[in-house]
């Protein structure tokens, strides 16, 4: 008989029941009926906020100004950086109070093609550290160290002063599943490999302020994540990805020369269909079956909760932040994000500070929330931006 760690049961969940890791939902009986409301997709670490700069907003991100993180965030916005290159490098253990060496590391980059077009690209590595197996008689089986990564290339432009789009596309590997096929039990199991790819916009517009001062008001769209199924198996199920549609508005303020301010709200949906109730045999009772092509499932993501509209609210979150900078050198960050209890639960506050000296940007962030209500509580992000060229010195708007 093989153990397992508890690092190796988290993965092995995360493997064979995709479902359970977007979700803390459990199945529910439902008029006889069961019923699982969490989404049917896989890999979500494709949907964890990379960067301190967001992360210390509540994970807010689609609408406040452009940085080079926006190859996650807004790929659109990247049309409007004011650096000829830029470039950002994130760590994030994760869920450290579980297991140590679990951590997410995203690498970032964009260059100004011109005024109006610019390319981005990207790296995110999610790492499951090390894991031990070993037999009922504590005899060493070998170690394994399961990962999943994504590449991402964007293009950006702009069209007229305060309007761009972009397109993204990319590569999505998942290596969860060798551990299992190598230590002999059975499962004829293999990595996981997708493409994707996205469509965003950003919209700013300058105005004035009740009092006179300059703001700027800005609207992002970021549609991600669409793309082929993934599988674990030869034979196997093939799940969707996490496709995602996050939108959300900005108001920045110039109070003075020295100190500005940013409000900020983005709300977030899964374009993944919703698990219909289904009796004793399978048969969908309530709701639709999940069977579908994704284009399908994208579209029935808005219409297929079982308990109609009211549910369909209960998929979307809300992230709300803050940002305060002095004299565009020192900022202060909060947030709060919000899931429905019905639909995962998980709320937290979070909070961070910037430092920007010459061309250096660093960030770090902390998500506050107490163990008992979240596995995320205590995590900690670190960031460093460098930008190169154009008008580095003027940052943030």
């Amino acid at each position: 008989m093989m153990k397992f760690s508890l690092k190796g049961t988290i993965i092995i969940i995360i493997l064979f029941s995709p479902r359970l890791i977007l979700a803390q939902a459990n199945g529910v009986s439902v008029n006889g009926s069961t019923y699982d409301p969490a989404s049917v997709a896989a890999v979500p670490f494709l949907n964890i906020t990379p960067d301190s700069r967001s992360g210390a907003m509540g994970d807010a991100g689609v609408a406040i100004s452009p940085d080079v993180n926006a190859n996650y965030w807004n790929p659109s916005k990247l049309a409007f950086l004011q650096s000829d290159d830029d470039v950002s490098l994130s760590y994030s253990p994760w869920l450290r109070q579980l297991v140590p060496d679990i951590s997410l590391s995203y690498l970032s980059y964009a260059h100004k093609l011109d005024e109006r077009d610019a390319i981005g690209a990207s790296l995110r590595y999610f790492n499951y550290g090390t894991i031990q197996f070993r037999d009922g008689n504590q005899n060493d089986l070998g170690t394994y160290s399961p990962n999943e990564f994504q590449l991402n290339g964007s293009f950006a432009r702009k069209f007229g002063e305060g309007f761009s789009l972009a397109l993204t596309a990319g590569y999505v590997h998942s290596n969860l599943s060798n551990a299992f096929f190598s230590t002999g039990t059975g499962a004829q199991t293999k990595a996981g490999n997708a493409l994707a790819a996205g469509v965003s916009l950003y919209s700013e517009n300058k105005l004035q302020e009740f009092g006179g001062s300059d703001a700027t008001l800005a609207f992002g769209l970021n549609i991600s994540n669409i793309g082929s199924k993934i599988s674990y198996s030869n034979d196997g199920p093939k799940y969707f990805l996490p496709a995602n549609l996050r939108l959300g508005v900005a108001n920045t303020i110039n109070l003075d020369d020295y100190n500005q301010v940013t409000f900020t709200v983005d709300f977030n949906k899964l374009l993944v269909p919703t698990p219909p109730i289904v009796d004793s045999a399978g048969n969908v009772v309530k709701g639709s079956s999940t069977n579908v092509s994704v284009p399908a499932g994208i579209f029935q993501s808005f219409t297929d909760a079982p308990n109609g509209f009211s549910q369909e609210l209960q998929e979307v979150t809300i992230s709300a932040g803050f940002e305060y900078w002095y004299a565009q050198r020192f900022a202060l960050r909060a947030g709060y994000f919000y899931e429905n209890p019905n639909n995962g639960g998980s709320h937290y506050f979070t909070m961070g500070v910037g430092f920007k000296y010459d061309i250096f940007d660093f960030d770090f962030s902390y998500l506050a929330a107490s163990q008992q209500n979240s596995p995320l509580a205590n995590t900690l992000r670190f960031s460093l931006i460098a930008s190169f060229g154009g008008d580095k010195n003027v940052h943030k708007q």
